[in-house]
């Protein structure tokens, strides 16, 4: 199995069952595995109050939300969409009401936000629909994943069934805050599937992450990184998530098993860039050849430069004028 990648669209479709439309063909025209969706009900998510919260308006904040509800109709049209497409479709759910949604929409699998790693009740309620369940670990301690791992594994959502993506909640993320590392201190820890979720503005991360042993990538990406929202401006445009994929693609190509080490375009490059034995003078038959009858110059010819050790101290069989190659027939005959 090679690697998932999760094209994230998030809240990206703002709202709106035609750009959620757009966004699975840009999904699809990617060559991501699966296109992903949040599906937030504002008062599963927050509490319905004023409260400061960070750099936010919080009234700000649940105003954007709630324009961005989409009833269970439109919500079963977004799926059918990709499905047509040829895409699978899940998304991310924050509350029952969202799980229950997407047990109708048989989603491939389940997706947990990292600020739900540690809402140990919402995880036993979504381990109760038997999917394999996609947790992103941003904002988490390595104790603060243990626990909800033991949790899930004790609902039967263990190994394989259970994807953890290495996150850092920054938007973006810089290359250097990424903490690859910790793909490793997963992968050894907890023996589940591995990934990341990707929040750079390149590629370089998710690569670095697969050639660690990644299997799954999440990406989020937008039809317009100028359109209004939460994550269109940290989000691939469709050329950029197209480039984003096929660099994944070509890392995982680059670590598959060859059987061997020379390809075709490597020799092709050695046949000219490598040495071959040429006659430094006119050597006449019959001269035992020394060192100083050689030169080893490009390009390459039926004497390698290794194969001087084969012939000095011994007699030519013909005569060869300057800067000839030496070629085997001169020192044996085929038999």
């Amino acid at each position: 199995m090679g690697v998932h990648i999760i094209a994230e669209a998030g809240s990206n479709y703002n709202g709106s069952v035609e750009l959620a439309k757009d966004l699975n063909t840009v999904a699809f025209d990617s060559g991501a595995d699966s296109v992903k969706y949040q599906i937030i009900y504002p008062e599963g998510l927050y509490r319905q109050a004023k409260y400061h919260y960070g750099h936010y308006d919080i009234s700000e904040v649940l105003r954007i939300r709630q324009e961005g509800v989409l009833s269970d109709e439109e919500w079963t049209e977004i799926f059918a969409d990709a499905k047509q497409k040829g895409i699978p479709c899940s998304a991310s759910a924050f509350d029952s009401k969202g799980l229950q949604l997407l047990e109708t929409l048989n989603c491939p699998y389940l997706k947990i936000a990292s600020s739900d790693l540690n809402n140990v009740r919402f995880l036993r309620e979504a381990a109760a629909y038997g999917k394999t369940m996609v947790v992103s670990t941003g904002m988490s301690s390595l104790s603060d994943i243990e626990n909800s791992v033991n949790v899930l594994s004790k609902e039967g959502i263990e190994g394989e069934k259970l994807v953890l993506l290495h996150c850092v909640s920054a938007y973006p993320s810089l290359l250097q805050d990424t903490n690859l590392s910790f793909i490793n201190t997963l992968k050894h820890a907890f023996g589940t599937a591995v990934g990341f979720s990707d929040h750079t503005l390149s590629s370089e991360a998710a690569c670095a992450a697969v050639t660690l042993g990644a299997t799954w990538i999440e990406k989020h990406f937008t039809t317009d990184r100028t359109l209004s929202g939460f994550d269109h401006k940290h989000a691939a445009e469709p050329k950029v998530m197209k480039e984003y994929v096929a660099s994944i693609r070509a890392i995982e190509a680059s670590l598959q098993y060859q059987p061997t080490k020379i390809g075709e375009a490597e020799n092709y490059t050695r046949q000219r860039a490598r040495r071959g034995l040429y006659a430094a003078r006119d050597i006449p038959a019959g001269q035992t050849i020394t060192d100083e009858d050689i030169l080893i110059v490009r390009p390459q010819n039926q004497m390698p430069a290794e194969s001087i050790d084969q012939i000095v101290g011994k007699p030519i069989s013909a005569a060869v004028k300057a800067n000839d190659p030496i070629e085997p027939h001169h020192f044996w005959q085929s038999k």
